[in-house]
């Protein structure tokens, strides 16, 4: 009698910047006879999160094609939505055309990410727009293409999304009324440099700016806050990202925001065989912060979490990555842009780059993440790991 060993079956849930990189990454490190690597996602095709306020706006995207990016490279592409996931039996529910099927894994990596968070602020959902996805965006498209010239459209939220949507849909449109809502002060993060050049654009572009201003509540015309209703044809909500809810529904363990506890590794802290990276994982940076919810902080955690995978799976040197920050990157429309550099834990420098030679490095910078996530297996090794027999599946005992 001999044992079969059969492959060890990996399934990356989620196929943004980190699920998709965390597979093709997987799988220039490990023997496709050894491993099968399924990448399960609802579209056919890579979204460029970072451009949705620019689809928005109505600007044409280059289409990514998953099963062209993941030709030859031994990744199979399961569409379909997660709606379910058993992580005591190691299921997957993954519902698509066909139906509602499970889907059995040795090794999950969770990567459904996030989408945006209303803050229960009544009227959000029925009435504003949102760009955390495809769908938003295309959504958002198609109102603002029917606006009347002098339409009032309000953004909330005075975050980077927030100011990259009003300086996109105000210098694309400028036929529109367009006003920001920050609960703070506009760019109260960055360094004085950065915040009078953010300033500046928002002057130039004519962007009306409500400083130190909560919204409480969204109608299909207004928003309401304390100092009063502001004007809103089109409401776009931009007050930050909320993860997909399916974890808490599992026995995974999570914190208050719902993101799943992992250790240095990306490895859940109550399930060793699922990893979590990108928004939907907990993960303590420089100076003991949660690293933000960005692609910035994603990708670096998909790195960890394959590498951790792979040498696991071969028995070879448990790697570790630093997750830390150098700057955040801010498109002001097509011709301005704002690198403001940061300390590890992301704290603005007095350092910042601005205007056309910003806007083309945060141009250089969205082009290589699409280009990383396009091309899987471009890059070293070159050399792909045997599984041990004691890693791998071990089947029912043949003659």
């Amino acid at each position: 009698m001999r044992q079969t060993i059969q492959q060890h079956r990996v399934v990356v849930i989620g196929a943004g910047y980190t699920g998709a990189t965390a597979a093709g990454r997987l799988a220039r490190r490990l023997r496709g006879e050894d491993v099968s690597i399924t990448l399960v996602n609802a579209e056919a095709d890579f979204v460029e999160r970072v451009r949705m306020h620019q689809l928005a706006v109505g600007q044409p995207l280059r289409p990514r094609p998953f099963d062209e990016m993941f030709a030859g490279t031994g990744v199979e592409l399961r569409l379909g939505r997660v709606t379910g996931i058993d992580v005591d039996r190691r299921t997957v529910t993954v519902t698509g055309a066909d139906g509602a099927s499970d889907l059995e894994y040795d090794t999950l990596v969770y990567a459904l990410g996030s989408a945006w968070n209303t803050q229960g602020v009544p009227g959000t959902t029925e009435h504003a727009h949102e760009i955390a996805g495809r769908d938003g965006a295309l959504r958002l498209r198609d109102r603002l293409a029917a606006l009347a010239p002098g339409s009032p459209v309000t953004v909330v939220g005075g975050g980077l999304t927030g100011v990259e949507a009003a300086t996109e849909l105000a210098e694309t449109r400028p036929d529109l009324d367009v006003s920001l809502i920050a609960r703070g002060g506009l760019g109260d993060w960055l360094s004085p440099k950065g915040a009078r050049h953010l300033q500046k654009v928002f002057s130039n572009l004519r962007i009306t700016t409500h400083e130190h201003t909560t919204v409480t509540a969204v109608h299909a015309d207004r928003v309401t806050t304390p100092q009063g209703d502001i004007p809103a044809a089109v409401t776009i909500w931009t007050t930050g990202f909320a993860v997909h809810p399916i974890a808490r529904a599992t026995t995974l363990e999570t914190g208050d925001t719902g993101q799943i506890t992992v250790d240095a590794t990306m490895r859940s802290l109550s399930h060793p065989d699922v990893y979590a990276i990108g928004d939907a994982a907990l993960v303590t940076g420089p100076g003991d912060k949660p690293l933000r919810m960005s692609c910035a902080s994603g990708v670096p955690t998909a790195w960890q979490a394959a590498d951790a995978i792979a040498a696991r799976l071969t028995d070879t040197k448990l790697p570790t990555i630093s997750a830390r920050y150098f700057n955040q990157c801010i498109s002001l429309g097509r011709k301005e842009g704002l690198i403001q550099y940061v300390t590890a834990d992301d704290r603005a420098v007095n350092a910042a780059l601005t205007g056309r030679l910003a806007a083309l490095y945060k141009e250089l910078v969205c082009k290589g993440a699409a280009w990383g996530v396009a091309n899987p297996t471009i890059g070293l090794p070159v050399r792909r790991r045997r599984v041990t027999a004691e890693r791998a599946r071990v089947g029912v005992p043949a003659a």
